[in-house]
């Protein structure tokens, strides 16, 4: 049976790539280690700007070919916008830091209203600005309404000539520092309603694009930026009316993706740190990693990082075949961006509590990596946003499955255009989704997916018999602790399909399991307190609590496993 690996830039090779993506990858990883630790933690320390990063990712073409669609390449042969390849850079990046993966993402999500566009120069214009290197960032979010595109107060004023003059400010926008192209998000002071909704093209350059400030004290430059009567073309026109917003939710879509596997990165240098640490430390004549506690926490923390790597992979799949009459990513899409970096906190807190006062230690990766993984859950729409957006596909994903086709593991070359062809943001209560029921059942050898299986049919007789009615459809506060519930069920699927198609060592599927079945039986008895649960879900929930089954020997075979990452990897100073 296979082994969960985690990156190990000493035998990095990502083979299953082609050629190209292949050498990009394992040059970023060079490139990292050759700058070394000690010059990596400088930079995050002293909030320096990543020029030399950017110089070296333009020198390799790296954002170009990764960013660019195939439609846009002029028949190189290299470049595509595909997802598995992407991930596998966000997982890189986040490994060395949160800093570098932020440059890169907010140009995924300011490239998103452009692939989206009609706009055919305006495509051409960011194809040719990331061939030189270039940045981009994505103007939604104002510092008055957050993210809240109905209420912006972006304003452009017909010029009489076809175009606008755009006056209003933006914040907490990634590059906006250096973007080549930013693209903006504004309504017209001439028309009413969602008509009125206007993406539009601006460079950071541009006399009337002023720069106000950096608004954290990061290397990220995360701006404030103001335009003050800025010309805009018709040839800068992205978006109009309807098709604005929906460029705006689509975007976040494709570029929330990228936080699942970022979070994944940071884990696994965390953990090589921590688990070398701790073995090599002695307490009371003893190894660290000899006390029982230390044991189960790191264990713990090892299945948890398996799991999100799992749900990742296989998300990845549903992603590239998604299409008009697949939409069943928009489930999983959410589930990467909460679930999988919510395990990633819990992952940092359990080696946190091993390390210690060695997690504060201006000398590790852990001390940058403790504040970074916070910042993920809380980027692209907070835990609660996603969990809300979730519960609209439990009904059908629980109650009523439909026949689809099977879906493989997709690393194959292709271009993934669908989703620059999403269409209109709405009707996520028609997604309709594959019996979840049929993953478990190949496990069902195992215990502790029998014990969750358990779990997972209960919550079905919960949705028919005691689901929240229509006053508690207003209790946002008792439905996040349902969608936590309804999230183990989907992450539990999505790793046990991925499980059985790379071979999953049973002793590691089992252990993690064992910690799904606590993680549930918590949720429900946190859904047992609320203020507004009714004496029926009340009763549900401690009905639905479950002790996980133990196993000694497989606990200490999979603490083997652990154990074994002590030294594996140090990043060289």
């Amino acid at each position: 049976m296979a082994d969960a690996p985690l990156l190990n830039p000493r035998t990095y090779d990502p083979a299953h790539f082609d050629p190209e993506t292949r050498r990009l990858l394992r040059a970023t990883v060079d490139w990292f280690e050759a700058r070394g630790k000690r010059r990596i933690i400088e930079d995050y320390r002293t909030r320096a700007w990543l020029g030399d990063f950017l110089a070296f990712a333009a020198r390799e073409n790296l954002f170009a070919t990764f960013l660019t669609p195939a439609a846009e390449a002029a028949g190189h042969p290299d470049k595509r916008w595909d997802t598995a390849r992407i991930a596998a850079l966000n997982e890189v990046l986040g490994f060395y830091g949160l800093d570098y993966w932020y440059a890169w993402q907010v140009t995924v999500l300011g490239l998103g209203p452009v692939w989206q566009s009609d706009n055919a120069a305006a495509r051409a214009r960011a194809a040719a600005l990331l061939d030189q290197g270039e940045v981009f960032a994505f103007g939604l979010s104002e510092k008055t309404h957050g993210a809240d595109i109905y209420s912006t107060d972006m304003l452009l004023t017909p010029d009489g000539e076809g175009g606008f003059r755009a006056t209003g400010s933006k914040y907490y926008i990634g590059n906006g520092n250096a973007a080549g192209l930013v693209s903006v998000f504004g309504r017209r002071t001439d028309v009413e309603g969602p008509d009125g909704y206007v993406f539009f093209a601006a460079d950071s350059r541009a006399p009337s694009y002023h720069l106000v400030k950096n608004v954290v004290d990061s290397s990220k430059f995360v701006s404030e930026f103001r335009l003050e009567d800025h010309p805009v073309a018709a040839a800068d026109v992205l978006h109009t009316g309807r098709a604005a917003f929906d460029a705006a939710l689509n975007t976040v879509n494709v570029g929330k993706f990228n936080l699942c596997t970022a979070s994944i990165g940071i884990c696994e240098h965390a953990m090589y740190e921590a688990v070398t640490h701790a073995h090599h430390r002695v307490l009371y004549g003893r190894p660290v990693t000899a006390f029982p506690h230390v044991r189960r926490e790191l264990t713990d923390a090892y299945v948890r990082l398996a799991g999100m790597k799992l749900f990742s992979d296989r998300a990845v799949d549903y992603f590239r075949t998604a299409g008009p009459d697949d939409r069943r990513y928009l489930l999983f899409n959410p589930m990467t961006k909460m679930k999988v970096t919510t395990e990633g906190e819990k992952v940092i807190d359990l080696l946190w509590d091993v390390i210690a006062a060695k997690g504060f230690e201006k000398d590790t990766y852990f001390a940058q990596a403790a504040v970074e993984i916070r910042g993920l859950p809380k980027l692209e729409g907070t835990v609660h946003v996603n969990l809300a957006l979730i519960l609209k596909f439990m009904g059908n994903h629980l109650l009523a499955p439909v026949a689809h086709e099977p879906v493989p593991t997709r690393l194959d070359a292709a271009d993934d255009a669908f989703l620059f062809r999403q269409g209109p943001a709405r009707g996520l209560g028609s997604v309709r989704f594959h019996d979840w029921r049929p993953a478990f059942d190949a496990y069902d050898r195992l215990p502790n997916v029998a014990r969750f299986r358990e779990q997972a049919d209960a919550l079905c007789d919960f949705v028919r018999t005691a689901a929240p009615g229509e006053d508690q459809g207003r209790d946002l506060d008792l439905l996040l602790a349902v969608g936590q519930l309804f999230a183990l069920v989907v992450h539990a699927q999505l790793v046990l399909e991925q499980a059985a198609l790379t071979g999953l060592d049973d002793d590691v599927l089992d252990e993690l399991f064992a910690v799904l079945v606590r993680d549930f039986s918590g949720h429900a008895v946190e859904l047992h307190g609320k203020d507004s649960a009714t004496p029926a879900q009340q009763e549900w929930a401690l009905g639905a609590v479950r002790r996980p089954v133990t196993d000694g020997a497989r606990s200490a075979r999979v603490w083997e496993r652990v154990e074994a990452l002590a030294g594996a990897y140090e990043m060289k100073p």
